[in-house]
């Protein structure tokens, strides 16, 4: 009985191997023309996920930095912010993203620790853009801020930043050069109405002309409409007096877009909460700005008087 048993195992065997030999390979399937391009959500090359030492470069660059050590309340929002600009990114195949949160490789020449010369990573050399999420007193040496200021400037590269960007190096005039503003508290915590004065802008043109939002609204001062392009602000006009509030005229912009140099920045003042990040309008919104800041899409900036509230009733 063992034996007959053993014979109809090994004869099974024998019989599957010989189907298993005649059955054709699998086709191996096309790769994808877009991540072979460098468009697509490609893995462990340039121009996909990862940067990939020595493979050549095929997408833009940004560089995602938020140094938070000198914080005041420090935002649980930081960390889901940039992971939501990795992911735009990647998904939209627009550019690669970089996070760091250390301050060192905000530099043309970058150093360890030691002094050496960093090793690889990014650095003012190679990125196109930074998306900035600083906390106050960021800290830069005077060469390094030279090289951030000719990084923009000179370099014409892009440089986008959110809500608590706007805290960061209040003791740097030039940075508030930069910027286009500086910050001048939250006097308001939604719900608000949001302005929108430019829809053709391409961060703002899929948002309505005057829509509802809820945010701790960040109030900038020490701007000039001269020198920024306005984009979105919050509508005061049905706001009762509040002391923190320090404009006579009841401006208080939102996001706004000016050229520094040849560089391109772009400020937005959404957003607070983590949640917010996952409000698709302001993915949008960052998305396509620093797609802008980038040089793929383009604007005709011209600064303007604050516009007359929007009359129909908000989104």
């Amino acid at each position: 009985m063992h034996n007959t048993r053993t014979l109809f195992v090994a004869a099974g065997l024998l019989v599957a191997g010989l189907v298993s030999a005649q059955q054709p390979a699998p086709a191996t399937p096309p790769a994808d023309p877009a991540v072979a391009a460098g468009q697509g959500p490609g893995r462990g090359q340039r121009g996909g996920r990862g940067p990939g030492r020595g493979a050549p470069r095929v997408r833009k660059t940004v560089l995602a930095w938020a140094d938070t050590r000198n914080g005041v309340a420090q935002h649980d929002s930081v960390s889901h912010a940039l992971a939501v600009i990795e992911r735009l990114g990647y998904e939209s195949g627009a550019y690669d993203t970089y996070i760091r949160t250390d301050s060192h490789i905000i530099s043309k020449t970058p150093q360890k620790t030691t002094g050496e010369p960093a090793s690889g990573g990014p650095n003012l050399n190679n990125v196109d853009a930074i998306f900035f999420m600083g906390h106050r007193d960021v800290p830069l040496d005077d060469k390094q801020k030279a090289d951030l200021l000719s990084f923009v400037r000179d370099d014409g590269k892009g440089f986008v930043a959110a809500h608590v960007g706007l805290t960061a190096l209040e003791s740097w005039p030039e940075f508030g050069e930069l910027l286009g503003a500086r910050f001048d508290g939250h006097p308001i915590v939604g719900p608000g109405v949001v302005i929108n004065e430019d829809p053709s802008f391409p961060a703002t043109k899929h948002l309505p002309a005057k829509y509802d939002f809820t945010d701790e609204f960040y109030q900038p001062k020490e701007y000039s409409r001269d020198k920024v392009h306005v984009l979105l602000r919050l509508d005061l006009s049905n706001v009762a007096a509040n002391p923190g509030l320090h404009r006579p005229d009841k401006d208080y912009p939102l996001a706004w877009a000016k050229m520094y140099g040849k560089g391109r920045v772009f400020y937005g003042s959404f957003a607070h909460a983590s949640s917010t990040w996952d409000i698709r309008d302001v993915q949008q919104m960052y998305l396509e700005a620093i797609k802008w800041s980038l040089g793929m899409t383009s604007a005709d900036l011209k600064p303007h008087p604050m516009s007359a509230p929007a009359t129909e009733p908000a989104r």
